[in-house]
C-alpha cells in the first residue's frame, strides 16, 4: 500500500508566490493586449470595463452581457495560458479548415486519388497475359480498362517487381497510413502542450494541400510521384485534423456561454448514446478529483457535452457541404474534359488549391492558445502529480515542469513523452479484458471501413469499367447516406430499447453485406444472369448507400461503448490509444487486398478478405461485458489512487474558469 501524494490544490496566491503572475503582469498579456488583432471581440477583458456600457455593446462576449459578473478565479493555471474567452472569429477560423480539409477526404482519398494513381500506373504499365508479360502496352480508356482487352490483368514494374495497377493504389495508402500513425503518435504530446498546436496544423496544411496540387505535375514515365503527393497528403492531412481536434475542448472551456457559469455537477459517466460525457474533458477540482480519491468527478451539467457536441456538429456539416461542392465541380470538370487522366489531375490540383486558400482564415483567426507544460515523468514513466511548496500547498505538477522540472532535450522531450505515454496506456489497458476484446473487434472493424471504400472505387474503375465521373458519384451517394444514417441511428437505440453495444452488432452485420454481396459475382449461375452480384456500375451506388448510411452511425456508438469501459479520470489516455486504434489498423487491409489482387489478378477475390475481416470482430463484441468493463476499470482507478499501482496518468490542467 502506498501513500497518497498531496492534493493539488491551485489558488490565486499559490499562483502568485509562483510568478508573480496576472494577465495585468504578463508580458505574454501585456503584448497581446496591444496586438492589433486583439481588437474588438478579441481582447481581454479588465474589471475596470465591466460597468462601461459602450465597451459591453463593442464587445460581444463581455462576461456582462450574460448578465453575471466576472468570475474572480479565472485566472492563468500555468504560463502564457491564453484565459480569453472563445471569439467569433476563433470559431470561424476553426470552422474554417473543417471547410477546407474535409474536400482531402471526400474528393481526394475517397474519389479522385485512387483512380488517378490507378490510371497513371495503367498508362505506364504492361498486358500481363497467360504466359506471362506480354510486353503490349495497356493504354487508357475511358474506363480506364485495357485497351482491346477488357479481362486481362495490366501490371506495372516497381522497384524490379510486377504488381497490379489497382494494387499499386492500395500499397500507396497502406504506406501513407502507417506514415500518419507514427507522425501522430510522435507529435501528439505537442498537440496538447507547450505552443506547437497551431504552428504544427499550419504547416501540415501547407505540406498536405501543396502535395495535392502538385498532381498536377505527375507523368505516366514518373507516376512514381503520385504515389509520394499521395503519401504526403494523407499525412498531412491525419495530422492536422487531430490537431485541429485538440482545438475543440480548448474552445468549449473558454467559450462566453460556459466561463462564467457553475452548473450544478453529474456523475462522470452520464451521458448519451453516441456522445458520452467522457468524450469532453473534464474538470477536476481539488476535492473531486480523482487524484485524492473520488471516482465521481464533476463536470457541467450539459452544457460543456452540447456545446462541444453543436461546435463539433456544426465542423463537420460544414466540412461536408464543402466537400460535396468541390466533388460537383470535379464530376463537371472531368466530363467536360473527356475523362482524361489530365482532369483527374487538374481536380485534385483545385482540391489541393481549395484546401491551401481556405486554411488562410484558420492562420489569421485561431488564437494559438498553449498548452500546459509537459508534465514530468518519473523514472518508472508513471507521473509526478504534485509536489509541496514549502507552505503546506501543493503546486500543480505541469507548473513545477515549466519551471524545469521536466527532463531536458528540448522539442524531442514531446515525442518521447507521447510514446511513453501510449506505452504505459497500453500497459494498463491489457489489464482489462473488455477493454482489450473491444480495441481487438475496433482495429478491425476500422480496418474493414477504410479498405471497402478503397476497393470499391477501384473495383468500379477496374472491374465494372466505370469512367472516372460515374466513380466520383459514388462518394456523393454514400456522404448523402452517412448524413441520413447519423440521424437516424441516433434514434434507433432509444427508440427501441436496444443497448449500444447490440446496436454496434447490427450495424456490423450490415455492413458485412457489402462484401458478400460482391462474392456472389463468383457464382457461374450469377455471372451469366448479369443482374446481380456486382456485376453492373448500379449496384455499386446501392452498396455505396448502404455503406455510408451504416457508416453514419458506427462511429459514434463505439466511441461511446468504449468510454463506458475507460477507469475514471483516464479518459484522454484511453481514447488516444482508441484513436491510434482506429488509424494504425488500416495499414494491413489495403495491403492485404493488393497482395490478393497480385495474387489472383482480380481484385474481386478482396472481397473473401474483406467478409472475414468484418464477421471477426462479431464474436469480440459479444464476450464484451460493458457492466464488468466499468467495474473493472474503477477497480484500477482505485488500486492507483491506493498507490498500489504508479499513476500512470496525471490531472489535466483546463483552468477554473467557471467550468
Amino acid at each position: 500500500m502506498g501513500t497518497h501524494a498531496p492534493t493539488p490544490h491551485y489558488n490565486n496566491s499559490t499562483h502568485e508566490q509562483l510568478f508573480s503572475h496576472s494577465p495585468t503582469r504578463d508580458p505574454y498579456y501585456q503584448q497581446h493586449e496591444s496586438d492589433p488583432e486583439d481588437a474588438d471581440d478579441e481582447r481581454s477583458f479588465s474589471e475596470i470595463d465591466d460597468d462601461d456600457p459602450i465597451y459591453r455593446r463593442r464587445h460581444r462576449f463581455h462576461p456582462n452581457i450574460f448578465g453575471i459578473r466576472r468570475n474572480s478565479n479565472c485566472t492563468p493555471q500555468f504560463p502564457a495560458q491564453d484565459v480569453r474567452p472563445t471569439s467569433v472569429k476563433e470559431l470561424a477560423g476553426w470552422y474554417s479548415y473543417a471547410w477546407a480539409a474535409e474536400v482531402f477526404v471526400v474528393c481526394g482519398i475517397g474519389s479522385f486519388i485512387p483512380v488517378t494513381l490507378e490510371q497513371l500506373a495503367r498508362e505506364n504499365g504492361v498486358v500481363l497475359g497467360e504466359n506471362g508479360v506480354t510486353g503490349g502496352r495497356c493504354g487508357a480508356s475511358e474506363h480506364g480498362g485495357v485497351v482491346g482487352e477488357t479481362d486481362a490483368q495490366c501490371v506495372v514494374n516497381i522497384l524490379g517487381w510486377w504488381i497490379n495497377t489497382a494494387s499499386f493504389a492500395m500499397y500507396t495508402f497502406s504506406v501513407s497510413v502507417l506514415i500518419q500513425s507514427l507522425v501522430i503518435i510522435s507529435m501528439s504530446g505537442a498537440a496538447d502542450h507547450g505552443s506547437y498546436r497551431k504552428k504544427l496544423l499550419l504547416v501540415f496544411a501547407l505540406i498536405g494541400s501543396i502535395s495535392t496540387m502538385l498532381f498536377i505535375t505527375v507523368t505516366p514515365r514518373f507516376f512514381l510521384f503520385g504515389a509520394v503527393w499521395a503519401i504526403l497528403g494523407n499525412v498531412g492531412f491525419g495530422a492536422s485534423f487531430v490537431l485541429l481536434n485538440a482545438f475543440l475542448p480548448v474552445l468549449v472551456r473558454h467559450h462566453p456561454s460556459l466561463l462564467f457559469k457553475s452548473p450544478p455537477p453529474t456523475p462522470l459517466n452520464e451521458g448519451n448514446a453516441l456522445l458520452p460525457s467522457t468524450a469532453v474533458p473534464t474538470t477536476y477540482s481539488a476535492e473531486n478529483s480523482p487524484v485524492n480519491g473520488s471516482l465521481t468527478g464533476s463536470k457541467p451539467k450539459n452544457l460543456a457535452l452540447t456545446l462541444s457536441s453543436q461546435i463539433s456538429s456544426y465542423g463537420i456539416a460544414i466540412g461536408y457541404c464543402g466537400a460535396l461542392l468541390m466533388q460537383a465541380f470535379g464530376i463537371l470538370l472531368v466530363i467536360s474534359t473527356e475523362s482524361t487522366t489530365w482532369s483527374l489531375q487538374f481536380v485534385l490540383f483545385f482540391v489541393g488549391l481549395w484546401w491551401f486558400i481556405f486554411s488562410i482564415p484558420a492562420a489569421l483567426w485561431l488564437r494559438p492558445r498553449p498548452g500546459p507544460p509537459l508534465p514530468r515523468l518519473n523514472k518508472d514513466g508513471s507521473v509526478w502529480a504534485a509536489h509541496g511548496n514549502g507552505n503546506g500547498n501543493a503546486v500543480n505538477q505541469s507548473v513545477v515542469a515549466s519551471r524545469g522540472g521536466g527532463s531536458d532535450g528540448g522539442n524531442w522531450r514531446y515525442i518521447a513523452y507521447a510514446w511513453k505515454s501510449l506505452w504505459k496506456t497500453t500497459l494498463r489497458a491489457r489489464r482489462l479484458k473488455d477493454v482489450v476484446l473491444f480495441l481487438a473487434a475496433w482495429f478491425m472493424i476500422s480496418d474493414g471501413i477504410a479498405t471497402v471504400s478503397g476497393t470499391a472505387i477501384l473495383f468500379a474503375k477496374t472491374n465494372l469499367h466505370m469512367n472516372p465521373a460515374a466513380v466520383a458519384l459514388i462518394s456523393v451517394v454514400s456522404t448523402l447516406f452517412g448524413v441520413l444514417g447519423a440521424f437516424a441511428w441516433s434514434r434507433f437505440s432509444p427508440y427501441f430499447g436496444v443497448s449500444p453495444s447490440r446496436t454496434i452488432l447490427i450495424l456490423i452485420a450490415i455492413f458485412e453485406l457489402i462484401p458478400l454481396y460482391g462474392l456472389l459475382g463468383f457464382i457461374p449461375a450469377v455471372q451469366r444472369g448479369g443482374v446481380i452480384g456486382l456485376t453492373q456500375p448500379y449496384e455499386i451506388y446501392m452498396l455505396g448507400g448502404v455503406y455510408g448510411f451504416v457508416l453514419g452511425g458506427i462511429s459514434g456508438y463505439c466511441r461511446s461503448v468504449f468510454g463506458e469501459l475507460i477507469p475514471p479520470g483516464s479518459e484522454a489516455a484511453f481514447y488516444a490509444l482508441y484513436a491510434i486504434t482506429d488509424k494504425g489498423s488500416s495499414v494491413f487491409g489495403p495491403a492485404v487486398v493488393g497482395y490478393m489482387t497480385d495474387k489472383f489478378g482480380n481484385i474481386r477475390s478482396a472481397f473473401w478478405f474483406l467478409a472475414v475481416l468484418l464477421a471477426v470482430p462479431l464474436p469480440l463484441l459479444a464476450m464484451v461485458d460493458v457492466e464488468r468493463g466499468k467495474k473493472e476499470g474503477r477497480q484500477l482507478a482505485e488500486e492507483e489512487l491506493r498507490g498500489d499501482l504508479p499513476l500512470l496518468g496525471y490531472l489535466d490542467v483546463v483552468g477554473t474558469c467557471g467550468v
